[in-house]
Formats: C-alpha cells, sequence, structure tokens
C-alpha cells in the first residue's frame, strides 16, 4: 500500500495538468494510469515509415497555450525541454469543392480584408472586439466553477460591459447555432467557410446550439494563439511532463488499471487497481467518464440514485477516425497559397459540413467528409525526412457503428473492419486529390486509426467519441458532467471529478485538472477544507 496527499486517477492533459500543479503546491501525489505510457490522447510515433514522426492523435496547441494551465506551467515546462512551432504569418485555410478558397491570417484585419462585403469586415472585426472587451469576464466563466458565487462576479463584470442587451447577445449566441449565427450575422460566406467546421473540434456540428458563441471563440483563439505545435512531435510535450513530474516528486504508476475508488465513512480516501492499494490523505481526482465513475468505479449505494440513473443516460456523440500519410514530398496544391498554411479544412463551410454530420448522426458514413488536413511540417520540418512531407488527416463525422455508406459505395455490413477503415481511407484521399491532383504519385504509406482504435486506446472514448460525451448544449456549461452534478466537486467528499466529460468540457487545454488543483491549493481557508475530518463535504 502506498499513500500521498492526491491520487489522481488518469493521465490525459488533465490528470498532468493537476498532478503537476499540486506537486508544485507541495503537496505529494500518485498519479494512476491504465496504459503503459502516461499521455492519453497525446502521442507521437513512426506510424507510417522510418523517420516520419506523426501526431498520433491530438496534435494542435492553441487551447493550451491560451490557457490558465500553460500560464502556471508554461515556465516550468519551458525548463523541462517543451517548445512550440507556431506561424505569424497565414494560419488556417478551408477549400471547397468548387476550388474556391479562403484563408485566415493571424492578423484579424488581413483576414477581414478577403471577404468580400465591406459589412462583414466590419461585422467580423466587431465581434472580435466584443469578444476582447468581455474575454475576463468569458473566460473566468468558462475557466470556473459555473454553480458557484464566483460566477456573479463574472456576471456583473458582463453587465457593467455591454449592459443587459450585452449579456442578452452573449446569452442568445450560446442558445444559437453555428449555422443561424453566421447566417445572420454576415452577408458573404467566408467567415461560413472558414470556422463553421471548427466546430467539429468542440464535438458539434453546424446545427447544434452553442456553435454561435464558439464560432467567434474559436476565430479569436486562432488570431491570438495561432495553431502551435510542439517541436520535434506531441510527444515532446509528455517528455516535458514527464521530467517535471520527476522533478518534483510525483509518483506515476503506469499499466495499472484503477478497479474502483475507495469510500470510508462518506469520504474518497484512495483508489484500488491492480491488485494494489492507493491512498489519499487529502483527494483523490478522477479523469473518466460520468459512466464510469458512477457505474463501476464507486461502491453501491455511495451515491444517489439519481446520478448514477443521469449517469446511464450520458449520452456520447460522433466518433472520429484518424489517417497517418507518408509522402514522398509536399502535396502540390492547385491554389500554391495552401503549400505553407499549416492547416487546411476541406469544406464547403455549414452546407456541407451539416450534411456530413447527419449522415454520421444517421449511422451512415458521409459521402464528402470534412477532412482536416494538417500539415505540421510547414511548421517543423524535421518531423520528416529532408524535402519529405506527411498528412495528419482527422475525420470527425463518423458514425460509431456504421449502418450503411451515404454514397452505397463501401460495405458496412461488418463493422468497423480493416477493410472498411481502409476503403473509407480512399475516399478520403481522393476528395484531396481533387485539389492536389498529384498527391497519388507522393504517396508512400498510410496508416489508418479508427473508431475502434480510439475506444481501445483510451476508456474515455466511449464508441470512438474522442470528446468525452456530446457537447450539445444540455450537457455543456451548468450541466456538464450531470445535471444533479454540475461541477468538478462530487457529493462524496475528497473526490473530485475532472476531464474532458467535465466543464469546460473536451480541448487539450488542463482546465479542469488546472480548476480543481487550483481550489486544492489556493489558500488557507481551502487547505483546511481538504483536511477536514470524515463525513464533512469538501467544497470549491
Amino acid at each position: 500500500m502506498a499513500e500521498a496527499d492526491a491520487v489522481v486517477v488518469g493521465s490525459g492533459v488533465n490528470g498532468l495538468v493537476a498532478a503537476a500543479e499540486l506537486a508544485l503546491a507541495g503537496w505529494s501525489v500518485i498519479l494512476v494510469e491504465r496504459e503503459p505510457d502516461i499521455g492519453g490522447f497525446i502521442a507521437t510515433e513512426e506510424r507510417t515509415l522510418p523517420g516520419y514522426l506523426h501526431d498520433t492523435y491530438s496534435s494542435w496547441h492553441p487551447l493550451f497555450v491560451s490557457g490558465p494551465a500553460y500560464a502556471r506551467l508554461g515556465e516550468p515546462l519551458r525548463r523541462h525541454g517543451l517548445e512550440y512551432r507556431n506561424t505569424d504569418e497565414w494560419v488556417i485555410a478551408s477549400v471547397a469543392d468548387d476550388g474556391r478558397v479562403t484563408l485566415a491570417h493571424r492578423d484579424p484585419e488581413r483576414t477581414a480584408e478577403g471577404f468580400a462585403h465591406d459589412a462583414d469586415r466590419a461585422a467580423y472585426l466587431a465581434a472580435l472586439g466584443r469578444l476582447g472587451a468581455d474575454m475576463e469576464a468569458i473566460g473566468g466563466l468558462m475557466g470556473g466553477e459555473l454553480r458557484s458565487p464566483a460566477v456573479l462576479r463574472h456576471a456583473v463584470a458582463l453587465l457593467r460591459g455591454g449592459g443587459r442587451q450585452g449579456v442578452e447577445r452573449w446569452v442568445r449566441s450560446v442558445a444559437t447555432s453555428g449555422r443561424g449565427y453566421l447566417r445572420a450575422e454576415f452577408r458573404g460566406d467566408e467567415v461560413d467557410h472558414l470556422f463553421a467546421p471548427w466546430l467539429l473540434h468542440a464535438g458539434l456540428s453546424p446545427d447544434h446550439a452553442s456553435g454561435g458563441f464558439l464560432v467567434t471563440l474559436f476565430a479569436a483563439t486562432l488570431h491570438g494563439a495561432g495553431v502551435p505545435v510542439v517541436a520535434g512531435g506531441a510527444g515532446r510535450f509528455l517528455d516535458a511532463f514527464r521530467s517535471l513530474l520527476t522533478t518534483t516528486g510525483v509518483r506515476v504508476e503506469t499499466g495499472t488499471r484503477v478497479d474502483r475508488i475507495l469510500v470510508e465513512q462518506g469520504r474518497a480516501v484512495g483508489v484500488a487497481a491492480g491488485g494494489r492499494v492507493f491512498r489519499a490523505r487529502r483527494a483523490v481526482l478522477a479523469s473518466v467518464t460520468p459512466t464510469a465513475l458512477y457505474g463501476t468505479l464507486l461502491p453501491e449505494g455511495s451515491v444517489r440514485p439519481e446520478l448514477r440513473d443521469e449517469a446511464r443516460r450520458f449520452r456520447y456523440g460522433r466518433a472520429a477516425m484518424q489517417i497517418h500519410v507518408a509522402l514522398s514530398e509536399p502535396p502540390g496544391w492547385r491554389d500554391a497559397r495552401l503549400n505553407t498554411i499549416p492547416l487546411v479544412h476541406l469544406t464547403d463551410g455549414s452546407g456541407s459540413t451539416g450534411i456530413a454530420c447527419a449522415e454520421a448522426e444517421a449511422g451512415l458514413l458521409p459521402r464528402r467528409p470534412t477532412v482536416v488536413v494538417g500539415q505540421q511540417y510547414v511548421l517543423d520540418p524535421g518531423r520528416v525526412p529532408p524535402g519529405a512531407a506527411a498528412l495528419w488527416l482527422q475525420l470527425q463525422e463518423v458514425p460509431s457503428t456504421p449502418r450503411g455508406d451515404a454514397a452505397g459505395e463501401l460495405d458496412t455490413a461488418q463493422g468497423w473492419t480493416p477493410e472498411l477503415a481502409r476503403g473509407y481511407a480512399d475516399r478520403v484521399l481522393n476528395r484531396i486529390a481533387r485539389h492536389a491532383p498529384d498527391l497519388p504519385g507522393k504517396v508512400l504509406a498510410v496508416d489508418v486509426i479508427a473508431p475502434p482504435d480510439l475506444a481501445r486506446r483510451n476508456p474515455n472514448a466511449v464508441d470512438g467519441d474522442p470528446y468525452g460525451g456530446s457537447l450539445e448544449l444540455d450537457q455543456s456549461f451548468v450541466w456538464r458532467p450531470l445535471p444533479a452534478s454540475g461541477r468538478h466537486a462530487t457529493d462524496i467528499d475528497g473526490l473530485w471529478h475532472i476531464g474532458a466529460s467535465t466543464h469546460p468540457g473536451a480541448g487539450l487545454g488542463g482546465v479542469s485538472g488546472h480548476m480543481v488543483a487550483t481550489t486544492l491549493t489556493r489558500g488557507p481557508r481551502f487547505a483546511r477544507l481538504t483536511r477536514l475530518s470524515p463525513g464533512r463535504r469538501v467544497r470549491g
């Protein structure tokens, strides 16, 4: 049996951030991970050919470098080797089926210069300006407990900044879909073309509520933070964390599956894992889904039946898949401007992306999928051999269990077989080749990661959903993770829930891990609360 101040379950970005911040505050920490190595959906591997470094899962870190976890941990991580590559020039692009290209620059004004209508230029810059003016309050809401008295301070700040009308504008944007917002605010289609597909990165479609709010948030984040990638691959991010954790004395137990959370007299006191017990004197932090937390990890009778019932009904979203491609040289895009763009979406905007989402949610393989084309070698050439290139392709509109093919070409009767995954990958590569005709002749190797592969890699990716559960409005904000438990402190003293299934949701930001670590360590009052005797509630 081992003992520490805190036991952290799961070593995705939130678990890593929480463990590091607690350790830096002087806590002893044990980090328990099921997989042979830390990282969750962070890894870099030679998945195709020697010399080609592919970020196997996540790759882009704008949410991390612009968030509170990096503000706290950035300097220590840099000392332990973390380095980013980024651009101050053209940063993203969208390519339509007819060849139309829309680009975004780090400079919002240079981006707006590409819009056809003067009114759209003014509206775009005005939207970014409103967000900038209210960013402190909105950041507080997105990075804080929404069921907490602290929320009143941020609400008052919004009122002071824009009055009742300004607050209503933000509330309305949360209730509005991305498609609806973009139609209402812009005459042309450039903003829709650029940012409607970014809603996929929040697990949404252009027709889901809250998209109206997220479109502007994504735009501001990309202008402000760009699309940073870790120099040498995302695996170096883990190297820096591993070194930091070692230096701060965190005990890391990999290859160790947690079987249950130990509860004594109404308080979480540790975990049982792999035939061993890890005791927690002050807190247990679980980066898991509500399904796992309330369905399997907690003892029967330790929480209200209402919570278990809501956890059983927690919904998971669309699945995702990835394709890694080794190329002999960079693709020859018809529009040469794309040769230097790190991240490109193949989409017509809300139209084609909305159709593909609807097909996937109906259980069909989309006929014209939205393709996220990552060209990390543009920022970090050392990831590939000299003169070569690699593509990181992400598909966020695939069904977890395919019932058919919208194009009527692929046999889905046996589910996600390797043959089906490769057949769908061929469709994706052919879609890219419409805009880069020489692509087929440059392909040296292809590696496909299908939804079942994601589910096997990470237990939080239920049915291949990489976002920890649907992020539709009724499972977001104050209702995440559950309507009866919309905060990170649970009903069990000393037990905290973190990860993508909790507020503020998915994304490589580490915000929930940071929030809980901050709550546990921020001053005498909270230090005293975490030492309360069994049976007392620990609240943040």
